[in-house]
C-alpha cells in the first residue's frame, strides 16, 4: 500500500457510547470555519491512513476534525473474527450519533456546524445519520463509499452530500449512481480518474483531499 504524507495529532479524547468508550483524536485549527467527523470504513479505525492525510488537508484549510473509532477494542477483537458489526449499518450509525451528541457538548465544538467524511460502509451510516440528525449535520462527503447500505434514508439526506468513487470502481460507482438517484437534496458524483477503489494511484488522495475541502469549505460556515 501507497504510504501517504500523514500523521496523527490532535488532542486524544473519549466519547461515551453507552456502555462502552469511543477513543478519538480532536484537532482544532485557530478559529476553525467548521467541523469534519470521520466514519472509517469496514475493518479499518482511526489510524487510517488515508483518513489522516484528508484530516490533514482539511487542518490546513481551517477545518477542525475528529477521527474516532466506531468499535471499542473489545468489539473489533470480536469483530476481526465475525465481521458482523463493520457492517452493521443500523449500529454504527448509532455510534455517530452518541459522537454527534458529544460534540454539540464540548465547548470546543458545541458552536461549529458539522460535516461528516464517511468510507465505505462508513458512509452509509453517515448518510443514516445526516437522515436522522437534520439539525446537526449540514454536509457529507463519501470517499469509495456505499450509501447505497444506507437504504431508505438517503431520500431523508437533507444536506449537500458529495460522493467520490475511483474511475476504476465500477461496480462502486454504479452503487453510488443508484443512491444518487434516489437522494433529493443537492447531491454531486465526482468520479476520480484512473482511480482504484482504495485511491493509490498517484495524485488520486489529492484529488480526494481536494474536492473534500472545497466541498467542506463551500457548505460549512465559520
Amino acid at each position: 500500500m501507497k504510504k501517504f504524507a500523514a500523521e496523527e495529532q490532535g488532542e486524544m479524547i473519549v466519547i461515551p457510547a453507552g456502555d462502552v468508550q469511543l477513543e478519538g483524536n480532536l484537532t482544532m485549527p485557530d478559529d476553525p470555519q467548521g467541523l469534519v467527523i470521520f466514519a472509517h470504513g469496514s475493518g479499518s479505525s482511526r489510524h487510517s491512513m488515508r483518513n489522516l492525510y484528508v484530516s490533514n488537508a482539511l487542518n490546513e484549510r481551517g477545518l477542525a476534525t475528529l477521527l474516532f473509532d466506531l468499535l471499542s477494542p473489545n468489539e473489533d477483537a470480536v469483530d476481526l473474527q465475525t465481521t458482523q458489526l463493520r457492517f452493521d449499518i443500523a449500529f454504527l450509525a448509532e455510534r455517530l450519533f452518541h459522537t454527534l451528541d458529544w460534540v454539540t457538548k464540548d465547548r470546543r465544538t458545541n458552536d461549529l456546524e458539522v460535516g461528516l467524511f464517511g468510507s465505505s460502509t462508513g458512509a452509509g451510516a453517515a448518510l443514516v445519520a445526516a437522515a436522522m440528525r437534520r439539525r446537526m449535520v449540514n454536509a457529507v462527503v463519501s470517499r469509495g463509499g456505499r450509501p447505497d447500505l444506507a437504504g431508505p434514508s438517503l431520500a431523508n439526506v437533507w444536506c449537500p452530500t458529495l460522493l467520490i468513487v475511483g474511475g476504476n470502481d465500477k461496480n462502486v460507482i454504479e452503487l453510488n449512481r443508484q443512491a444518487r438517484d434516489k437522494m433529493r437534496c443537492e447531491v454531486d458524483l465526482e468520479i476520480v480518474p484512473h482511480a482504484a477503489h482504495l485511491f493509490e494511484e498517484p495524485g488520486a488522495m489529492e484529488e480526494v483531499a481536494r474536492l473534500a475541502g472545497e466541498w467542506f469549505q463551500m457548505h460549512l460556515r465559520g
